[in-house]
């Protein structure tokens, strides 16, 4: 009896990019991945090129055992996994003077170290319907837009614009400065969100279900405000926090047309 060479299917895995030269292809194109798996202990001049690109572009990279990389995939690899981002990002630079060019009152929803792809997609559904302009992402100790990012959302990340940054601080005090007014959804608020005026230009943080908004940010922060409780808890869910707040800002909005 002959032993035959069992064929093994490639594994189909959506969303990725593998290999050297074809990972390296991708970012010079301008596709910048959400992070890029090596294998360890990876050297070679092609192996320098892809890490000065990826220190370059911020991408967040992980050496790892082959297995690993063997089980996500078993097409030839050769020790580079690139995960691509579902969304084109936007960049915030670009819609902020496009809105008060056409005399819109921006609203945007940052989120700070948000880690649940739930919440994330029902977060960006309600902004969505809410008539947001953005979200707003850091590019690190974040969700990203996953799969299941998207099916929470129904599909509302195909259409309001995400935009994914270095460093939220930053892009916060840009904001800032472009004459947005910053307002961090807190416990430790002072206000109610009712009795704060949210028909200005406006920036809503939103905190890690974890620890809440940054000190740092918090600091930032022109107004910080706080959703009533009438029960023993801490908090709300941040994706219900965020449909409270911007649904007190719609209805502030329409009664000041």
């Amino acid at each position: 009896m002959h032993n035959q060479h069992r064929y093994s299917p490639r594994k189909k895995v959506e969303g990725i990019v593998y290999g050297i030269h074809p990972v390296i292809e991708a970012i010079r194109a301008g596709k910048i991945p959400e992070k890029v798996l090596l294998k360890k202990g990876m050297a070679s001049p092609q192996i320098e090129e892809l890490l000065d690109l990826l220190r370059k572009h911020q991408v967040v990279r992980q050496d790892v055992p082959v297995e690993k990389l063997n089980r996500i995939t078993n097409a030839p690899h050769q020790g580079v996994i690139a995960y691509m981002p579902l969304i084109e990002y936007q960049q915030l630079e670009h819609i902020v003077p496009m809105l008060f060019e056409q005399g819109k009152t921006p609203l945007f929803v940052a989120l700070d170290r948000i880690t649940d792809v739930r919440n994330l997609g029902a977060i960006a559904r309600t902004a969505y319907c809410a008539g947001a302009n953005a979200l707003i992402i850091p590019s690190r100790e974040s969700v990203t837009v996953t799969e299941d990012a998207m099916k929470t959302s129904a599909g509302a990340l195909h259409h309001i614009p995400v935009c994914r940054v270095h460093n939220l601080y930053q892009s916060l005090a840009y904001l800032k400065d472009a004459g947005l007014r910053l307002v961090s959804v807190t416990e430790k608020g002072k206000s109610l969100h009712y009795d704060v005026k949210l028909t200005e230009p406006l920036v809503l943080v939103m905190g890690s279900e974890d620890d809440g908004i940054a000190k740092d940010i918090l600091r930032l922060s022109d107004e910080r405000i706080k959703i009533p409780l009438l029960a023993d808890m801490d908090s709300l869910n941040v994706s219900v926090a965020t449909g409270v707040v911007l649904y007190e800002v719609i209805r502030q909005r329409m009664k000041h047309g």
